[in-house]
């Protein structure tokens, strides 16, 4: 379907002597933005709505988001592998058809198994799959400044998205959420499609280029090079058999399951037991974002420069802290202080794997590699807000469950520190499984 809509698929790219890397860095970045509608921070807004229509508590609804989160996160490992085999071109195509259809699904739920079928489908598509597509696509494009390429893709991305749960309030006060799902998908067809399709591509030998823009003298060099850049490449069964592995998805399954989800899930909410009103709870996602943008574009620089288990450390230090900062949130300027933790904790972890993971493992499996880890870190969101809702439910108020979860920031950190840099695989070549 996708592939017809725009006469007969993507054109082959053609050779180019104007470096054509920050063009792909746009591209991607549009793209992440695009994932807003499956993201938590989208879908927040939709939830008092539905929940008020369809007749369902916060709990029933909070379990369907884990159900379906859950269910979402079984197909990326194998998304993965499909953007190392046919391209990022192809598969943010494929993506983007699906994920629209998946977003339109959302305004017929009429219950809470349509609700698990909904929410597995924009979470498996858009969350998870058009995330993993978008920030991979950037990474054969630069070598020596490749952290901080990916940190102005996360940086801008980041920042398109939050205009989601703005935009999509006001779409739902003006017509209601079931046509405001419609009105998500109808512009994730419209942006998403062509940018596969007219933007992307997929490696810098397909236009005569080499990464970071430098000029290659022959053909063969080209070539050469882009063998080369895949040859000294872990597969994803020896990446996964390194501690830094482990210690980088910990840091992002850390924060997509207590920030990305369970705080922002029910900012309103939470920030409403603090004092703040629904629009001030909802606009908080500002100072989120502002400091999203810049911990993305320092700690894209600082993986080109310094060890990456010290930004990991960071980003827990930072986790805790927004944790631990819940109960003091007051109207005002502790509320933006608090946003602005919240943001930076978050994009510090997303922005770390990103660059850091196609120069601790190569580029010839990234995808598969980095697929294993949006699976666990789109699983680990299913639990942050059914956590945070029951231990409401059962306390009233999320305050206690918050000091409890300190325990996995903690893990987290110190799985970091003790985590050794992998050393280079000695054969260039074996499966990807």
């Amino acid at each position: 379907m996708v592939v017809s809509l725009f006469g007969g698929g993507p054109r082959p790219p053609r050779p180019s002597t104007r470096f054509s890397g920050w063009r792909i860095v746009a591209v991607a970045a549009i793209g992440l933005g695009m994932t807003g509608p499956g993201q938590t921070v989208g879908v927040s807004v939709f939830i008092d709505p539905m929940m008020a229509s369809l007749d369902l508590t916060r709990s029933e609804v909070s379990t369907a988001y884990l159900v379906g989160t859950l269910a979402g996160s079984l197909a990326l490992p194998r998304l993965g592998r499909l953007i190392d085999d046919r391209g990022a071109r192809l598969a943010m195509a494929i993506v983007g058809g699906i994920f629209g259809l998946m977003l339109a699904a959302m305004a017929g739920v009429t219950g809470l198994i349509t609700l698990v079928i909904g929410f597995t489908g924009i979470r498996m598509f858009g969350q998870g799959a058009l995330s993993l597509v978008a920030t991979t696509s950037v990474a054969p494009w630069f070598a020596r400044r490749r952290g901080f390429a990916m940190g102005v893709t996360t940086a801008v991305g980041s920042a398109l998205l939050s205009l989601v749960p703005l935009l999509s309030d006001r779409t739902i006060a003006w017509f209601g959420w079931r046509p405001a799902w419609l009105i998500t998908a109808v512009m994730v067809w419209v942006i998403v499609l062509p940018l596969a399709f007219r933007g992307l591509i997929d490696r810098p030998a397909d236009v005569g280029q080499l990464p970071d823009g430098d000029a290659p003298v022959s053909q063969e060099e080209t070539e050469a090079a882009d063998a080369a850049a895949l040859a000294a490449s872990f597969t994803r069964s020896e990446a996964m058999r390194t501690t830094m592995f482990w210690a980088v998805a910990g840091a992002v399954a850390a924060t997509g399951m207590m920030i990305g989800t369970g705080l922002a899930f029910h900012q309103i909410d939470l920030l409403g037991e603090q004092g703040l009103t629904s629009a001030q709870a909802a606009a908080n996602f500002i100072p989120q974002t502002v400091a999203a943008l810049t911990a993305t574009l320092l700690v894209g620089s600082m993986v080109d420069r310094f060890a990456a288990r010290w930004v990991l450390v960071t980003s827990m230090l930072l986790l805790a802290g927004a944790m631990l900062m819940v109960p003091v949130v007051t109207p005002g300027v502790l509320a933006i202080v608090y946003g602005m933790v919240v943001g930076s904790a978050g994009s510090a972890a997303r922005a770390l794997e990103a660059a850091s993971f196609p120069q601790l493992f190569g580029l010839r499996h990234v995808g598969a590699i980095r697929g294993v880890v949006a699976s666990i870190s789109v699983a680990s969101t299913a639990f942050g807000p059914l956590a945070l809702a029951l231990g409401r439910d059962l306390s009233g108020s999320y305050v206690g469950v918050l000091r409890w979860l300190l325990i996995i920031p903690a893990a987290v950190a110190v799985l970091g520190v003790v985590a050794k840099v992998p050393a280079p695989p000695a054969r260039a070549t074996g499966s990807n499984r």
